[in-house]
């Protein structure tokens, strides 16, 4: 990009800054910390409850992504496989110092915190992705499908490896997702899906052996939901109860008898939105739902208009990250999906996922504003 044009954006911040975005972004951020407020605030006298923790990274997460949407995204593509070869690096030291915790050896401790890269990863995949597809020619197989999918498969393979399977099918799922939007032939993406109907009856016993039990359990309590209602089922019976308690109108704040008296493990993760359900009833989350709806379409909206190729693959990128998680959140605590383990974004507690999702969005934000400077 030329001085000129860097100079119009920097000039016209405030113009071309989407505040209407950023408002929808903070209400969602807001009302997750709201219930986690409402499930973890039992009144004891902790110095520094979780839901403090959680506005604190909120916090860390917004300067990221003022960050990520103030610098030319064309400057993080640059760097994006060295970010990318450093995010493969630290999956692999998950593996020899990580910390294990509910059978995933996932985290890499840093003093009082505690660091999740297959979170972060997830950036440096989608800027390295845009800028290969921004900068190779997309004619042939090869240059289309292989040499992105050889890109991804050692993110993908370390990602399984710890186990965390929602993780590694929200990696997978940026991929595929980018893979269409470049335009995959239907030719190539019916040979990929007979290749996979092949091959799954073989991969299967791998992915199904790399699971610990309790995931294995929690996939079999899906399948047959009454099979043991007091242990692998207890988490989604639990969660429906409360999402159904909440009514046309919901019980109000710190009003949910399946959260406030701990019927619901997990109330300020994985369960996040059975907790405001049964608060806000099925009109408050319609309200949730529509304002996730109007993020979700806004970034398509940014990846469509996008200036170039790696802004637009860059957006769709992000929207199926956010969107991946969206849906598949509400339908495991709704009961429509095996519980895999994976948190509603900007709501559930969790550093490295809420400065993941903000930086992310703040790329999107970027989209945009580099196509608005040169309107």
């Amino acid at each position: 990009m030329s001085p000129l044009i860097n100079d119009n954006v920097n000039r016209r911040g405030l113009d071309t800054f989407d505040w209407c975005f950023l408002s929808i972004v903070a209400a969602i951020v807001s009302i997750g910390i709201l219930s986690i407020y409402s499930v973890t605030n039992s009144g004891s006298s902790i110095k520094f409850p979780i839901y403090m923790k959680q506005t604190t990274w909120m916090v860390v997460g917004m300067l990221a992504f003022l960050v990520a949407a103030g610098i030319d995204y064309h400057k993080f593509a640059r760097f994006s496989y060295l970010m990318y070869g450093v995010g493969l690096i630290l999956l692999i030291l998950v593996l020899i110092i990580g910390k294990t915790s509910r059978g995933s050896q996932r985290w890499i401790p840093l003093g009082p915190l505690m660091f999740q890269p297959s979170e972060f990863i997830k950036i440096p995949l989608m800027l390295t992705l845009a800028a290969y597809y921004g900068a190779a020619s997309r004619d042939g197989w090869i240059r289309r499908l292989i040499i992105p999918a050889l890109i991804v498969l050692p993110g993908f393979l370390l990602i399984l490896k710890q186990p965390d399977l929602g993780s590694s099918l929200g990696f997978l799922i940026i991929f595929l997702v980018i893979a269409l939007t470049v335009g995959m032939k239907s030719k190539a993406f019916g040979f990929i899906v007979l290749a996979a109907l092949m091959i799954f009856p073989f991969a299967w016993g791998g992915v199904w052996g790399s699971l610990h039990s309790y995931q294995q359990d929690r996939i079999l309590s899906f399948v047959d939901p009454s099979s043991d209602l007091g242990g692998k089922g207890y988490h989604g019976l639990q969660s429906r109860i409360a999402i159904g308690s909440g009514q046309l109108l919901g019980k109000g704040l710190q009003g949910g008898t399946q959260t406030q008296f701990k019927f619901l493990p997990e109330g300020h993760t994985d369960f996040v939105f059975a907790v405001f359900a049964e608060e806000w009833g099925f009109i408050g989350s319609l309200v949730l739902l529509s304002l996730y709806v109007i993020v979700l379409l806004m970034g398509l909206e940014i990846a469509f208009k996008a200036k170039d190729i790696t802004g637009s693959i860059l957006a769709v990128g992000v929207v199926a990250m956010l969107g991946f998680g969206i849906i598949v959140n509400i339908a495991m605590t709704s009961g429509l999906a095996p519980i895999v383990g994976i948190p509603l974004p900007l709501m559930s507690y969790g550093g490295s996922a809420m400065v993941v999702n903000l930086t992310a969005l703040g790329l999107l934000l970027n989209v945009k504003r580099r196509r608005l400077s040169l309107l």
